[in-house]
């Protein structure tokens, strides 16, 4: 049929595709993924165990097929090393580790290096060649650290000034070819999650929720965590670069450049849920721990610094009079950190002061350290950490459905049938466990579209996952759940739609599947009434064997999955047969 590309032929023999090849390659890749995670017991994760997220709401990406290649399969035992690279808006920082269990490490080097990528994406969009170059040197350097560290695991990740130029994946393929670099272009979601990683690693969060900032050069990012998830997240683009390249005036005195940035900073706001009985206010980035230095605000035995609101304020008077070449002269700041700083602190003044804290925890780490952290449990807690990064998924589409207020019981209900779909046809599908975390994505969002409009409403369920940020998926990645709930119903993939042909072929083959079955899952609770409480899947010769089971006849949802399952015949090549529900 026009459209799937690359339908493929299952190597369990029950059902024949229209393309063989493609099942030889996933089965390859799956089976390598069985290997590793049986060191750590089952290999196949149930979603019973998700079926109610331990939070109702919480936004926290590798790219499907680069997250291969920027995060490398870890051999081997304790001790390890590894190295984390980030490439921000302000400066590029690397770090580089020795572990000698999952969360305790020995930093072996760490590096800042001033690139200012952000200078001109936050007023052209474009990453300029002068800035690229810069870039790629710093990496040709970290490569060879990590050559003198004996350190080949690594992840290297790029922020918001990458990640919003038109360029940037130009810069990515010429780090790739020229330095020898995989980058991941990770959301804002993926980077509150990574720090979380390392400031829970920090500061004993308990059970207690806290709001916790990180500010870098693009963005900033407001979230609300305990010691377990992130509950929500926020992301505005108030990043210290960015504010100092869209507010400052040529000839400014710096009075009303204080006054405008207070005015700018003014409008940003923390969800109402966030600021009622919260344990305290936490902020990361380069800034805030160079504002604690110039405090000299105590730091407990961890490193754990406090900075009182009001010695922040009187910080920022103090440089809102002084001129850039004071500030570096007499507070001693390095030149690309002397220009940012005020905007960076009246966003944190801004936020602290609306959350109602009058103290800011300084951990002293920041998204590297969540890099190699997180990194290193993928390595020791594979399976653990695979389940965490489904439930965070989950998670965050719950609190994105929210948003748009939609059928949340419904949501989560055809999530778990279509992961129980998936689980069971393992051997069919040959998908990963990549693909899984897309199911769960797609499968909760597929109706979030009902907020514009019913007509057409999985067009406009495209429309709202591919704009926004999910936790625990990348960019790549997002676009393939969007396009999964696009084809819950309705026509199937073909050559004219652009979206879908936007993906690789491989993609278009893997968001063919995921929908097949989402179809099959939103069938089974036609009703939005749950009836359905298990379905049963199994190959027979050469069909499949649906079997609901639940409450009632169920004819409703029999008739329904009959109706839905000539786009399933087509992708796997067989035929469906629905079984006599059971009461």
């Amino acid at each position: 049929m026009a459209g799937h590309d690359a339908m493929h032929q299952s190597n369990a023999g029950c059902c024949q595709g229209p393309v063989a090849g493609l099942a030889q390659t996933a089965s390859v890749r799956h089976s390598t993924s069985e290997a590793r995670a049986s060191r750590f017991g089952r290999t196949v994760s149930r979603f019973e165990a998700m079926a109610e997220p331990l939070h109702d709401t919480g936004p926290t990406g590798l790219e499907g097929d680069a997250a291969e290649s920027a995060t490398t399969t870890l051999e081997g035992t304790f001790p390890t090393r590894v190295a984390a690279i980030d490439i921000g808006s302000n400066a590029m920082r690397f770090l580089a580790a020795e572990f000698i269990a999952p969360a305790h490490y020995t930093v072996l080097e760490q590096v800042r290096t001033p690139v200012r990528l952000g200078h001109d994406v936050f007023l052209t969009g474009r990453l300029t060649d002068a800035a690229m170059t810069a870039a790629l040197d710093a990496l040709g350097s970290y490569q060879q650290r990590m050559r003198t560290q004996d350190i080949s695991q690594y992840r290297a990740v790029a922020t918001s000034a990458v990640r919003d130029s038109v360029n940037g994946d130009d810069f990515v393929e010429l780090a790739r070819t020229q330095a020898g670099i995989d980058i991941a272009t990770i959301t804002g979601a993926e980077e509150v999650r990574l720090v979380h990683q390392a400031v829970r690693n920090r500061i004993d969060l308990g059970t207690d929720r806290w709001i916790l900032v990180d500010l870098g050069g693009g963005s900033v990012e407001v979230s609300l965590v305990d010691d377990r998830d992130v509950y929500w997240s926020v992301s505005h683009g108030m990043g210290s670069v960015r504010l100092l390249e869209e507010l400052q005036v040529a000839g400014d005195e710096p009075g009303r450049f204080r006054r405008r940035l207070a005015e700018y900073a003014s409008t940003l706001r923390i969800p109402a849920v966030g600021r009622s009985r919260r344990a305290g206010f936490i902020a990361t980035g380069g800034n805030i721990e160079a504002l604690a230095r110039l405090a000299d605000a105590p730091a407990d035995e961890r490193g754990v610094s406090r900075l009182p609101v009001v010695v922040l304020r009187t910080l920022i008077e103090q440089m809102a009079r002084m001129s850039y070449h004071q500030r570096v002269a007499e507070l001693g700041l390095r030149e690309d950190r002397a220009d940012v700083i005020l905007p960076a602190a009246t966003v944190y003044e801004q936020l602290c002061t609306q959350a109602g804290f009058d103290v800011i925890h300084v951990p002293g780490v920041g998204l590297k350290d969540g890099i190699v952290i997180d990194l290193v449990d993928d390595y020791a807690r594979h399976e653990p950490h695979v389940e965490r990064q489904e439930q965070i998924v989950l998670n965050g589409a719950i609190a994105l459905g929210r948003r748009f207020r939609f059928d949340a019981a419904h949501a989560r209900h055809v999530a778990r049938l279509a992961l129980s779909i998936f689980d069971q046809l393992e051997g069919v599908h040959q998908l990963t466990r990549d693909d899984r975390r897309i199911l769960i994505a797609g499968a909760a969002l597929h109706d979030v579209g009902l907020f514009i409009n019913y007509r057409k409403h999985h067009k406009h369920s495209f429309y709202i996952i591919s704009q926004s940020e999910l936790p625990g998926l990348a960019p790549g990645e997002i676009l393939m759940a969007a396009n999964v709930a696009r084809y819950h119903r309705k026509g199937e993939p073909s050559p004219g739609h652009e979206p879908y042909m936007a993906l690789t072929e491989r993609q278009r083959s893997r968001v063919s599947r995921l929908a097949a079955i989402v179809r099959i899952a939103d069938a089974l609770d036609r009703e939005h009434l749950q009836n359905v409480m298990e379905v049963r899947v199994r190959s027979d010769g050469g069909s499949i064997v649906i079997e609901p089971l639940g409450a009632g006849d169920m004819l409703l949802e029999k008739w329904a999955v009959q109706r839905k399952v000539a786009f399933f015949e087509t992708v796997f090549g067989c035929h469906v047969r629905v079984k006599e529900p059971r009461s």
